[in-house]
């Protein structure tokens, strides 16, 4: 275990804790990491207990994941057969009188899996019935990070690309397909990858945690380190550490500036079909690409052919890698290292016509997914652009910061 985090010589810049989710994340992972890396067991508990909920303690202990030294923590509650709602987990988390930012981040992970629950059974967010994030061990694993979090001083939340395994898993509403169809919905917009295990790498509420409090993804952030932990899994693994990591220090302000590494990915092919880069350009964004795009070209003797490339993180690689030689059929791949300046950006959703429209924000700038559009046009009959318009529209009259005084460019022929 780490030293605490402390401020006192720390350059200028936010407090960030890191979550590396490569063997995926659950509550109780985030929560142990955080442990591990220095949050007082004594000061999170005593902020949990505010909670009005009894019939639980934690335990703690030292273990160890592919030879990992890591933290785990273990709830144990009675078995209750109360079933509660969203709205009764919010009166129970405003009730506890919590510090302001535990208390929000607390409300706002909740809020995601509702909101997620509400649309996978077509209920209303309010009246989604939680099973097993609504027992006692993962509202204490919740509010049991969020409180770390506080407790660490943590201003930024921000994580590594989000593994999730593959087979079935079961819940309380029976024989899943892992990752959850829950997990799923709560990673949209997060760089994820799936690993060749049988095991619920990432469950909902790891999910939620990060769906409601990270401000971004990608690789460990321009920081002097303070701290590190490892929270547990329940099950040693046998191909990986199974834990999530967690790094904690001061960003560093000067080297912002510094780009964030990527790997471009090329191979040359000349005796693919349209329909078969195509599909290569979609198995590689799939895959975790940041981008992916042909060009064409002349080869010897005159041949036209084209340049599949695709940018990636580092740590994904390898993986787009394969996926670019499986799909083009190439015989190798090159690969040059980059840097990219991407602006800050975060994904949101309107309504049009009632039907869903994610939408990407940035600074100065909002832009509709496309799939999205053409889904809601396809139902309404609308144009995909002028969906496109109602969605920008809808999300600029919401008078967000920053979006006020943004105004997209409505097509020209509509009315």
């Amino acid at each position: 275990m780490t030293a605490p985090l402390t401020t006192s010589t720390a350059p200028t810049g936010q407090t960030t804790a890191w979550f590396h989710c490569f063997a995926g994340i659950a509550g109780d992972m985030a929560l142990a990491s955080l442990i591990d890396a220095g949050a007082d067991l004594d000061e999170v508990m005593a902020m949990v207990s505010r909670i009005p909920v009894g019939g639980w303690s934690v335990d703690t202990r030292p273990v160890q994941r592919g030879g990992i030294a890591a933290t785990r923590v273990q709830v144990r509650a009675q078995e209750t057969p109360v079933v509660r709602t969203h709205a009764h987990i919010v009166g129970l988390i405003e009730e506890a009188r919590l510090p302001d930012r535990a208390r929000d981040r607390a409300l706002a992970t909740f809020s995601a899996l509702a909101e997620v629950e509400g649309r996978l059974h077509r209920r209303h967010p309010s009246t989604v019935h939680f099973h097993e994030v609504g027992a006692i061990d993962a509202i204490v694993d919740i509010v049991g990070t969020c409180a770390a979090l506080e407790v660490l001083g943590v201003d930024r939340v921000c994580a590594s690309a989000v593994a999730t395994g593959t087979g079935m898993v079961r819940a309380a509403h029976g024989i899943l397909p892992n990752p959850a169809p829950a997990v799923v919905e709560l990673l949209r917009g997060a760089p994820t990858y799936g690993r060749e295990m049988s095991v619920e790498l990432t469950t909902p509420t790891g999910a939620a945690l990060l769906a409601a409090n990270a401000s971004g993804y990608g690789p460990l952030p321009a920081m002097v380190v303070q701290a590190t932990g490892f929270g547990a899994g329940s099950r040693e693994l046998e191909d990986l550490p199974n834990v999530t990591q967690v790094v904690l220090g001061i960003e560093v302000v000067e080297q912002a500036k510094s780009g964030q590494p990527v790997v471009l990915l090329e191979v040359n092919v000349d005796d693919a079909t349209g329909e078969v880069i195509a599909s290569a350009i979609s198995a590689l964004l799939d895959a975790g690409a940041h981008d992916a795009w042909v060009t064409p070209i002349l080869m010897k003797k005159g041949r036209p052919a084209h340049t599949v490339s695709a940018l990636a993180d580092p740590a994904l690689a390898e993986q787009v890698s394969r996926v670019l030689t499986a799909e083009t059929g190439s015989l190798g791949v090159r690969g040059s290292t980059l840097q990219r300046w991407p602006a800050e950006r975060h994904m949101d959703e309107v309504e049009v016509h009632g039907l869903p429209v994610r939408v990407k924000v940035s600074p100065g700038r909002v832009k509709a997914e496309h799939e999205d559009a053409a889904r809601v046009a396809r139902r309404t009959g609308l144009p995909v652009r002028e969906v496109i318009f109602r969605a920008e529209e809808a999300f600029r009259r919401r008078g967000l910061t920053g979006i006020d005084a943004l105004e997209p460019d409505r097509p020209d022929d509509a009315s």
